[in-house]
């Protein structure tokens, strides 16, 4: 309500003001004389200000009029317009659609629709930094690589779309397997964008995979710096990589280094059995029996091994039985109700021939935790104590059959393995071997053979007998059992394997 008042009295006011303005103007005298050429205009003062408007709208007109005929002169020759610009938008738009209709497609697997929408939004769009994508996947997806090949290259070629471009023919060339041109083109990826976790964990893998240690570790330091890796994570991970890098080293016949490398490997991960085992052999080199005995008791505290238990052993290689049994409590009396530490003290006690110790040692783990290990070092307890050939046909039956214990396991993707490796001959996976109960496949037990001087004694206990423990040779357990009893009952304490 007071608004509208107000309103009315600001145009009261206005009228009044424009009013008393005219009455002022035709009662002045004087006016405004304008001559051009011959001719003189005499204006009076009203009629000089009305002159005054109508030029200043007629100015307005022309400049109007002045710009409609540029505009048009502009649309003519090609450029931008508020009607070019209106065509722009059309095009623009169904570019987007046709772009949004391809990766639907590229999602929905249907690649010769995607390519062809891909297509059709260049045409509109003119923007090949996100067709040429939609098109390589397309392509790749129908089969024709030489199509996305072509597409890959061409994002080279704009510094926006260089690593999508080299991270897609990297991809390629891991497909045919050329892992040598692979592992260059992540190197690239790398350089490009150091942040990218999967071009870190692609060139980790391949770096590896051709024994470049020292490479593979820079990497995964740029794994840990960027954040993409847990700091306990790389420290394991580092440690296994230095271990391998020993390992090449002593290969080439360089101890010195070969050794700082291992020491290296077992500082960043004591509870890494291979780098304990090759720290202690480097430490037992050098005439430091100290070291070695302190690197492999934390390593047996972290994870029990028998690898660990014959370096132990190779500390002092020429002690008696019984002299090996009371050193050995230094590893013994750690995780003394593990498995393995309890099959441990079975073997030395066999070995000083004290078969009631051996027994009480070994204690239920035939039949809690039964192994073709665990019920061999029985039957040898059985043999050492005079039992009937009967007894100990039984036990070697059920070893035969057993599952063979702890091996080098893949944990991806089950593989078995001999011997500890950093990658996995099955999956090509990094650092994924862990010592664990295997799946029965087609591999040898662990430490059962080397039991068999025990029962059978040494001279008859050769290779043959030992081939007969595998139950994938294709022999009778009838065989196996007459190899067995035919030989001589006396145990032997120095096979002991530690």
């Amino acid at each position: 309500m007071l608004w509208s008042l107000f309103k009315i009295i600001l145009f009261v006011t206005a009228i009044a003001l424009l009013t008393l303005g005219a009455g002022f103007l035709m009662e002045t005298e004087g006016g405004i004389r304008i001559a051009i050429g011959a001719t003189e205009y005499n204006l009076e003062p009203l009629q000089a200000v009305i002159a005054a408007v109508v030029l200043v709208v007629a100015i307005w007109l022309a400049i109007i009029v002045l710009g409609l005929i540029v505009a048009f002169i502009r649309f003519v020759n090609g450029d931008e317009t508020a009607i070019s610009r209106y065509f722009d938008r059309s095009r623009e738009r169904k570019g987007y659609e046709a772009l949004a209709e391809g990766m639907i497609a590229l999602a929905s697997g249907e690649g010769s629709t995607a390519m062809s929408k891909a297509s059709r939004a260049e045409k509109y769009l003119h923007r090949p930094e996100l067709t040429n994508l939609l098109t390589a996947q397309a392509a790749e997806m129908t089969g024709d690589k030489r199509k996305a090949d072509e597409v890959y290259r061409r994002l080279l070629k704009d510094e926006r779309t260089q690593f999508v471009g080299v991270r897609g023919i990297m991809k390629q060339k891991l497909a045919e397997g050329d892992t040598e041109t692979a592992m260059k083109l992540a190197q690239k990826a790398f350089a490009l964008k150091p942040r990218h976790t999967e071009t870190q964990d692609v060139l980790l893998g391949l770096q590896a995979r051709h024994n470049d240690w020292s490479g593979a570790r820079k990497t995964l330091g740029a794994k840990l710096k960027y954040g993409d890796l847990p700091r306990d994570v790389h420290k394991r991970r580092d440690a296994v990589l230095a271990l391998s890098e020993a390992k090449g080293v002593l290969n080439e016949g360089n101890d010195i280094k070969a050794r700082e490398a291992a020491i290296e490997a077992n500082r960043l991960s004591p509870d890494l059995v291979p780098a304990a085992v090759m720290a202690a052999r480097t430490y037992i080199e050098q005439g430091k029996p100290r070291y070695a005995s302190r690197v492999l008791v934390k390593a047996w505290s972290a994870q029990p091994h028998p690898d660990i238990a014959a370096a132990f052993a190779e500390i002092v290689p020429d002690e008696t039985p019984a002299d090996r049994l009371v050193r050995f409590r230094a590893l013994t009396k750690h995780r003394d109700g593990d498995p393995e530490t309890r099959m441990l003290l079975t073997e030395l006690n066999i070995a000083a021939e004290d078969y009631a110790e051996a027994r009480k040692a070994l204690g239920d783990l035939p039949d809690a935790l039964p192994s073709q290990r665990a019920l061999t070092l029985l039957a040898a307890i059985e043999r050492g104590e005079g039992a009937d050939d009967q007894t100990v046909r039984a036990l070697l039956a059920r070893a035969v059959t057993a599952p063979r214990g702890p091996q080098w396991v893949c944990e991806n993707c089950n593989h078995v393995h001999a011997a500890w490796t950093p990658i996995c001959d099955g999956c090509q996976g990094f650092d994924t071997l862990a010592w664990k109960p295997a799946p029965e496949t087609d591999h040898a037990m662990q430490g059962g053979a080397e039991m068999l001087p025990m029962i059978v004694g040494a001279a008859d206990a050769g290779d043959d007998t030992a081939e007969l423990l595998d139950p994938d040779d294709g022999q009778e357990d009838d065989v196996l059992e007459a190899e067995l009893l035919d030989a001589d009952a006396t145990p032997d304490g120095d096979a002991s394997k530690t």
